[in-house]
């Protein structure tokens, strides 16, 4: 594998040392790191970063506190999506309009990624229209500014996208479920429901074909965590107008209306806690004729240093049984458990860079043998400070986007994982 080093950290605080000591300034290389605001679905923004002249990389200001990366900064020529490309896996992840406004992010995702989910802008609070939609008595959905402004971006890269999502209990409008469109009155029957998640799936597939971004989709999340751990399914308003085939009837309509090029996913978390329940729900998703309305499963991979590998592999093997693609939609590794964080040490860090390594390696093997088919990766975004679990420091850049061995362990290195 074909390796491009940068300038490592050391190297680069004797450069600027030299260029102190020859122009009496001091070198700021991190001046705006922490001017961006946090991305709506994560916690506030990380405090202003240190001066590369005033303190080496792994000390701390009073603001700040700085991870230790590795003493070596590779980073690899082609980013982390040229290493799965000859494994037929697409590499993504989420993209806000922080992340879109600022080159530093925007580089980053160019160079590593050749997938995109939109973080926030395609979820139904973001593309239902209430008043049109009261004044037109039926359901409107519209793209806002925000969703065109990100998909025209990624567009204008060449980066395909997995639409998220459709039918989902949270971030969904509650006046969609009532009379009128009017939270005041009560809610609709059954048949009117129904009717207004037909229109509902027939417009977004329409959308996305009149404003010309079709083909940029390769995969679209149709339902999202509609089950619960101990397999039975969330109550939610969508269930409790419909019943529990609501989720049958999403997919038929987004078989109907999707084009063959769009695969239809259901996406969930926790999924190594609900597979079996998510297995049987996929094996019930066909038509009358046997036909199946699913074509994959997405597995969100919210995990933990302290979670199991094998019991995770196991369910990426139930999940590509089934003959459907898995993909791993929404991945972070947080240090420590969902009850206890853990600082980012070096040493929690090297763990972390391990169970990179050890997961997608993993998957790799997997399936080069036939037991898994996971088509597509997406990391939830790629640096700790704009993470919605930032505390966990779960992601694969630290603040400053400098690597972890995280980023190491994602990119297959062995040698600078961790180990």
């Amino acid at each position: 594998m074909k390796r491009r080093l940068l300038r490592t950290a050391s190297l680069m605080m004797i450069i600027m040392l030299i260029l102190t000591g020859a122009a009496g300034c001091a070198v700021n290389n991190h001046s705006d790191a922490a001017q961006e605001s946090a991305s709506p679905s994560a916690s506030p923004s990380a405090q202003a970063s240190p001066s590369v002249s005033a303190l080496p990389p792994t000390q701390t200001s009073s603001s700040e506190t700085a991870v230790p990366t590795p003493q070596v900064t590779m980073l690899i020529d082609g980013g982390i999506k040229g290493v799965y490309t000859p494994y037929g896996i697409k590499i993504g992840t989420c993209l806000s309009d922080i992340m879109a406004a600022q080159s530093k992010y925007t580089d980053l995702i160019k160079q590593n990624f050749n997938s995109i989910t939109l973080e926030n802008y395609m979820k139904p609070d973001s593309i239902l229209n209430k008043a049109k939609s009261m004044a037109a008595g039926d359901i409107v959905v519209e793209f806002p500014q925000k969703t065109t402004a990100l998909l025209n971006w990624a567009k204008s890269n060449g980066i395909p996208v997995r639409g998220h999502t459709l039918i989902w209990h949270s971030q969904t409008p509650n006046w969609i479920f009532h009379v009128d469109f009017d939270e005041s009155k009560g809610l609709v029957d059954r048949d009117t429901m129904l009717s207004r998640m037909e229109s509902y799936i027939k417009q977004a597939f329409g959308l996305l074909d009149t404003l010309g971004y079709t083909d940029m989709f390769y995969a679209y999340d149709v339902v999202n965590e509609a089950i619960m751990e101990n397999g039975t399914y969330r109550d939610s308003l969508w269930d409790k107008i419909i019943g529990h085939d609501y989720i049958w009837y999403a997919f038929s309509y987004a078989d109907k209306y999707a084009p063959e090029s769009i695969k239809l996913f259901y996406n969930d978390y926790n999924e190594q806690q609900k597979t079996s329940a998510i297995v049987k729900l996929a094996q019930s998703l066909v038509d009358k004729n046997g036909r199946s309305l699913i074509d994959g499963i997405g597995c969100q991979g919210h995990l933990y240093t302290t979670d199991s590998i094998d019991r995770y592999m196991e369910t990426l093997k139930a999940f590509s049984a089934l003959g459907l693609d898995v993909q791993i939609t929404e991945l972070d590794v947080g240090l420590g458990s969902w009850k206890t964080n853990l600082s980012a040490t070096d040493a929690n860090l090297k763990t972390q860079g391990q169970y990179y390594y050890n997961l997608l390696s993993g998957i790799v093997e997997a399936n080069k043998a036939g037991a898994t088919k996971v088509t597509a990766v997406t990391f939830w975004g790629f640096s700790d400070n704009l993470s919605w679990r930032r505390q966990y420091s779960p992601l694969l850049f630290d603040s400053f986007l400098k690597p972890k061995y995280a980023y190491y362990g994602a990119i297959l290195d062995h040698d600078h994982a961790g180990f």
